[in-house]
């Protein structure tokens, strides 16, 4: 078989020839290449095949000069017609341009096309990028997402309704071209009915700057506008609501404190740190030490953040616990979490040792030791009114310990695929729980063979936290802050723009019940910032 110029197999013109082609010159007027192919007993035999310039086409003969007449050839005259064009047109393309001097017309035909295909993907950049910007203008940046999770699509993207019909007319445009079509309309249906305007408004209030290195937890106190503060640089602070300044920096622990909980009734604060103790410590504030300091003039106001000797000067510093819950039976490792249980009289910790401990605060001495998860724990709360708790655990799964009895009980619960990160109660006699997973479940504490509600989101969820009114707060990985109520609804997402949000993953979330303050929710994070949002809930349905 022999080969055209494009490679393909071509049908030899008798039996006779057996050769490959090979490419002759074209005739000066004509504009046409020859293809000559050695005959097996005599003289090389010619198919010459007619240019541009309209040459002639014959057995033994190259192109003709002029328009001459088409030879008989094994090919029917429509079939070489048609190979003459394309071929012609390629190889010209593809010769160099001594072997004939007709491809100027080619190549500035194919320059066309490409510069209209150029602009046609300029138009189209130009329409998304228009659309990014909408976007943008309604709910700040885009969301970050992940190819292929299968998440539930009301979680895509915050716009109102100027936005709207332009999604609509593409995603029901787009419907028709899938195969999975049914799928991507009840997707797209979903969409639609979560475009409609926000009925929850939120904004920055308040920063909380200080501490040099990322902050682990922030704690709120029941009845004071003060919020407490754990950081990986070793130290705990707690702040005032209103006036965003540090009254008091614990220094007490030699490694990063990674948990902080005010006493319900008490002026103490529990913390948990990476030197494997807990320590209690003494939380009275001096308001006044802001109010006299706040006489100074305004400059040296101003120059506050860069005069770090002022700074320290206004700030109280304590640095001895009141207790500390350490030596025989206690932990021998990172303690990650520490809470109160009802009454302040009992508190509970936990470790990387693998195990959580119930201690006596007035003997200090360790009463029952939790064991039993297979990896490190990472978080530990007390049900507010029940002598519950909760450890959550790298091991993908969560405990709930029930000390009402004199004999312990103990419950495991298998709901997540990766490290379980959070489990707090709920008023209402629920568990919350967060994951790694990227998912947040909501479990029944009398029935929790299975969870009521589970959410979908697009990051790993850290320390989340859940208000009186049944809002979880859910602090991620990408720095964003999402609201769901405890049947999955999504409610909001806090801003998160170049001003405005954490630059750096969101540690821990709690809301305040103090409705004098302007902040109701604050989070933290490891840009060694913690922040106080005014959020405006909706009222709740009955």
């Amino acid at each position: 078989m022999a080969l055209d110029l494009l490679g393909r197999q071509k049908m030899p013109l008798d039996g006779s020839l057996s050769k490959q082609p090979t490419v002759a010159s074209s005739s000066a007027s004509g504009g046409t290449t020859g293809v000559s192919t050695t005959g097996a007993s005599g003289p090389a035999g010619g198919v010459g095949v007619g240019g541009v310039g309209g040459g002639a086409t014959g057995p033994g003969l190259p192109g003709g000069a002029g328009g001459g007449a088409v030879g008989t050839t094994v090919m029917g005259k429509q079939m070489t017609a048609k190979r003459s064009l394309k071929l012609g047109s390629l190889a010209e393309d593809i010769m160099p341009t001594s072997l004939g001097g007709g491809d100027e017309p080619f190549r500035a035909r194919l320059h066309h096309l490409f510069s209209q295909i150029e602009k046609e993907f300029e138009l189209l950049h130009a329409e998304n990028m228009s659309l990014r910007e909408k976007l943008e203008a309604v709910a700040g940046t885009p969301r970050d997402s992940t190819v292929g999770e299968r998440l539930p699509l009301q979680d895509a993207f915050e716009v109102d309704g100027s936005v709207n019909k332009s999604f609509k007319s593409k995603l029901g445009s787009a419907g028709s071209k899938v195969k999975a079509g049914h799928k991507l309309r009840a997707q797209t249906s979903r969409i639609v009915s979560s475009f409609k305007a926000q009925s929850v408004v939120s904004s920055l209030v308040r920063e909380f700057c200080g501490h040099k290195d990322g902050v682990w937890q922030v704690s709120t106190k029941a009845g004071q506008p003060i919020i407490g503060t754990a950081s990986a640089d070793h130290s705990a602070c707690i702040w005032g609501i209103d006036t965003g300044r540090c009254l008091l920096q614990y220094q007490g622990h030699s490694g990063s404190v990674n948990s902080i909980k005010f006493h319900p009734t008490r002026d103490i604060v529990l913390t948990g740190s990476g030197d494997a103790t807990a320590q209690i410590w003494q939380a009275a504030v001096n308001w006044e030490v802001p109010a006299r300091k706040g006489h100074s003039s305004e400059e040296e106001l101003e120059e506050e953040e860069e005069g770090p000797y002022e700074e320290k000067e206004r700030i109280d510093v304590l640095r001895t616990p009141l207790c500390e819950f350490s030596g025989p039976g206690g932990h021998t490792a990172v303690v990650v979490a520490a809470d109160w249980l009802p009454g302040g009289d009992q508190v509970i910790t936990a470790s990387w040792d693998r195990t959580a401990i119930l201690w006596d605060v007035e003997t200090r001495e360790p009463l029952h030791p939790l064991c039993g998860h297979d990896h490190e724990l990472t978080h530990a709360s007390a049900h507010p009114s029940q002598r519950l708790v909760v450890t959550a655990s790298r091991d993908s799964t969560f405990r709930l310990w029930d000390f009402r009895d004199p004999i312990p009980a103990v419950s495991v619960f298998q709901g997540h695929t990766e490290n379980v990160t959070s489990t707090v109660f709920t008023r209402d006699d629920k568990v919350v729980s967060g994951s790694d997973d990227r998912s947040v479940k909501v479990w029944e504490l009398r029935n929790m063979r299975s969870a009521l509600t589970t959410i979908r989101t697009d990051s790993a969820v850290n320390r989340l936290a859940v208000s009186a009114s049944g809002v979880i707060a859910i602090p991620h990985d990408n720095r964003h802050i999402r609201l769901f109520d405890l049947n999955g609804q999504r409610i909001a997402r806090l801003p998160r723009t170049s001003r405005q949000g954490h630059r750096r993953m969101v540690s821990a979330v709690a809301w305040t019940e103090d409705i004098s303050s302007n902040c109701n929710l604050f989070s933290s994070g490891f840009d060694r910032r913690v922040l106080g949002w005014g959020v405006c809930l909706p009222p709740k349905d009955n």
